[in-house]
């Protein structure tokens, strides 16, 4: 039975190594329903593996990791799968489907869940392309679209099957300025509209201000600490000024 709680997501003790490397030891998490919490940490501090770790993509060594209460680190893979739906992922690379149209790629995951017809997928294709601001490129393939276009595929992609979590793995690495705020931009309409929660792991500091209503910091494989955002800049604590430290305004 799920535990009645505002929380949708909570890692408790979380540990995860590969072969004799640690890279998370005793995480601990909270994250509330409806909120954007952004991770930030340099490049090998197990900011990803957080990511697949909540997917059920990986598992914990030790620790717990319940999703609207229920521990899926202890789930088997099918158990698994409906909760799973429930969550989408918005990769770095944008991980679209070379060989299938915008709308296809958007498409796909409603296809796999198999709860649609064929015209509420049509419809919810159109929707989910419109609200990342590309409605007419539903026939157009991948090879054809910009950087910043790709993401914004892949996003509208994560949103068509109205998860509750959507997981973002340094949403902006790769773009120009212009992409970036866009895409900065959608995360938050996105939340606001659709009543998401959502994890932006980042290393970007000026991005990571303009989504989050929190900020973490995580170092030496945990969660040193974390704060509103709107502290985040004047926070006196040594962890988030070595972040903020000549960041200006996002």
């Amino acid at each position: 039975m799920e535990e009645p709680t505002q929380r949708l997501l909570e890692l408790r003790g979380v540990s995860k190594s590969f072969e004799r490397k640690r890279v998370l030891s005793d995480l601990d998490l909270a994250i509330e329903r409806g909120e954007t919490v952004a991770i930030l940490g340099p490049s090998g501090s197990g900011k990803s593996v957080l990511l697949r770790l909540v997917m059920g993509l990986a598992r914990p060594d030790a620790g717990r990791i319940l999703f609207a209460g229920v521990d899926i680190a202890t789930l088997s893979e099918d158990a698994l799968r409906p909760l799973r739906a429930r969550m989408a992922m918005l990769f770095q690379g944008g991980a679209l489907f070379d060989s299938l149209t915008v709308a296809e790629n958007v498409a796909y995951p409603l296809r796999v869940q198999g709860a649609l017809a064929e015209a509420a997928i049509g419809a919810r294709v159109a929707d989910r392309l419109a609200m990342v601001g590309l409605p007419e490129t539903g026939g157009m393939m991948p090879a054809d679209l910009s950087g910043g276009m790709k993401k914004r595929v892949a996003l509208a992609r994560a949103i068509a099957g109205e998860p509750e979590l959507i997981l973002y793995d340094e949403p902006t690495t790769g773009l120009d300025p212009m992409s970036a705020r866009r895409i900065n931009d959608l995360i938050r309409s996105i939340q606001r509209r659709l009543r998401v929660t959502s994890i932006v792991v980042t290393h970007d500091v000026p991005s990571a201000l303009r989504v989050a209503d929190r900020i973490a910091i995580l170092g030496d494989g945990r969660i040193e600490t974390i704060v509103a955002s709107d502290a985040f800049s004047s926070s006196p604590l040594p962890s988030v000024r070595a972040f903020s430290q000549g960041v200006g305004a996002p």
